[in-house]
């Protein structure tokens, strides 16, 4: 009698469920999607896979599926669904309304709390405000000092490599987390000279919540706190906040002592010659009349540690990929920044990084190919109707970068190397810029996409100008995706310090 009244309860319930999202579902069995289980959909789809096997299952359904498809996550999941169609693309990331991140990102926020990458509405706009003067150029020009100084310490300990091959990418992590921890809180941790406890942490954490977003049963908060995953959490977080709330809390002691504490407003500081850190800014800043707690700097500090460390050390290290495995590329690299800093000890200044023009072209080849974040995604508040399609509004969509960057119809002969089709003054090829969103676009674009591609051409042009790089064995990428795009084997190349700079 018990197993008949469940039975008969649970079909109710289904029943139920289809009949009151009917209209939502006729919109969905228009878009294509794998074949869906009863009940549990495509959950076996992901369930005990590695980040690499679920990267490779969605980029493999994007090709056999087409530029937008759905699958259903969990028996009661909202659809999400895969976009890299540049009208649908475009439509999204260009309105006011559709901000919101999917709920995905709601398992970074016990490392991450709101700041300015998960909150939305009146408080994302708030913090928008606040932060975008942290990237005024005058601020930016001083930070590109910081990213000088970090890089010629980078040469120092790359060539004590020199002949040999290595692996480049757990050393730009470490360069990048040097940049982004003065830039954005005041201090030095020489992580490339010193074992980083803070960048293993990160490592860790991002891997954590990748694998899961993708679990169905460690989604559920409630099991989650008793697996060992949970307790692997905790200890990165520990790390995490301790080292941000230390630093915030010595800053703000340092400016309460400090005579000129009280003459000085964010903005008095955009001109000054001392390198403001974000974290000052932060720390000086109102919103609604009301000083931000500590709470409140160390999300957004957290956020930018984060934003400007893993993923612009991703990028750098893709960057130098492309550069050793293509020599004509490096060779035209080598000779715009020589031509350029002829004086092999010239600092690189933000006019230099400005008139490296073919550099900069590489870089965007390079993340056009490999993206720093292959996926990011956006819940729809609203309907979204396109080319007779409707996307039903609490959808969980993701706009992916990587699939349109290798797309033929999109990008012809998209696996070639080739960084002048980005060249205007050249190229005959026109596309959607919504093609290419590597920073992503629309009011939610990445606010620190300017302090990245400095840091990239800084490091780069210091590598290219003081080593000859090469791929030796290593020509292939086995890559996929935690939250950011990595290589299972890391970025292994030979470098040989050149002869003269």
């Amino acid at each position: 009698m018990f197993i008949y009244v469940v039975v008969c309860s649970l079909s109710l319930m289904i029943l139920w469920y289809h009949w009151k999202y009917k209209t939502r579902n006729d919109q969905l069995a228009q878009i294509p999607s794998p074949y869906k289980y009863p009940l549990i959909h495509n959950t076996l789809e992901f369930v005990g896979k590695s980040p690499k096997q679920i990267f490779d299952w969605m980029e493999g359904m994007s090709r056999k599926l087409g530029p937008i498809y759905q699958f259903t996550f969990e028996p009661f999941d909202n659809s999400t669904m895969v976009i890299s169609d540049p009208k649908i693309v475009e439509q999204i990331l260009t309105s006011n309304k559709l901000i919101d991140k999917t709920i995905d990102y709601d398992l970074m926020k016990s490392w991450l709390g709101t700041g300015l990458l998960i909150s939305s509405g009146h408080k994302w706009h708030q913090r928008r405000k606040v932060l975008t003067s942290a990237f005024h150029f005058q601020i930016l020009e001083k930070f590109v000092e910081i990213m000088d100084e970090q890089g010629n310490t980078f040469v120092r300990n790359l060539e004590k490599f020199d002949g040999q091959e290595i692996n480049v990418a757990t050393m730009v992590n470490l360069y990048a987390l040097d940049v982004i921890c003065e830039s954005a809180m005041g201090c030095k941790i020489n992580a490339q000279n010193d074992t980083s406890e803070y960048a293993n942490a990160v490592k860790e954490i991002a891997e954590i919540i990748f694998l899961r977003s993708f679990d169905p049963i460690r989604r559920f908060d409630l099991i989650y706190k008793f697996t060992e995953m949970y307790r692997r959490e905790q200890k990165a977080l520990q790390i995490l906040h301790e080292f941000t709330d230390s630093v915030i809390r010595s800053r703000r002691n340092e400016l309460f002592n400090s005579k000129t504490k009280t003459e000085n407003t964010a903005e008095d500081m955009v001109g000054s010659k001392r390198k403001m850190a974000l974290l000052d800014l932060l720390l000086q800043s109102t919103v609604d009349g009301e000083p931000l707690s500590d709470i409140d700097i160390r999300e957004e500090v957290d956020t930018f540690m984060f934003a400007g460390h893993d993923t612009t050390s991703s990028a750098i290290s893709f960057v130098l990929y492309n550069v050793a495995k293509y020599p004509d590329v490096q060779r035209k690299v080598y000779e715009e920044v020589a031509n350029h800093l002829q004086d092999g000890d010239h600092d690189v200044s933000l006019k230099d990084l400005n008139n490296f023009r073919y550099l900069d072209l590489v870089i965007k080849e390079s993340l056009r190919i490999y993206p720093i974040v292959p996926y990011f995604g956006r819940r729809l508040c609203d309907d979204v109707k396109v080319d007779g399609l409707t996307l039903p509004r609490y959808s969980n969509v993701y706009i992916s970068p990587f699939i349109m960057g290798r797309d033929e119809n999109i990008f012809p002969n998209p696996m070639k190397f080739d960084p002048e089709r980005f060249d205007l003054e050249t190229t005959t090829d026109k596309w959607n810029p919504f093609c290419y969103v590597p920073f992503s676009a629309g009011p939610r674009n990445c606010i620190g996409q300017k302090f990245a591609s400095y840091e990239m051409k800084c490091i780069i042009s210091k590598i290219v100008r003081n080593f000859e790089l090469s791929l030796g064995d290593h020509s292939e990428l086995p890559i996929y995706s935690e939250l950011v795009l990595r290589s299972e084997n890391g970025i292994i190349l030979k470098v040989n310090k050149r002869k003269s700079v």
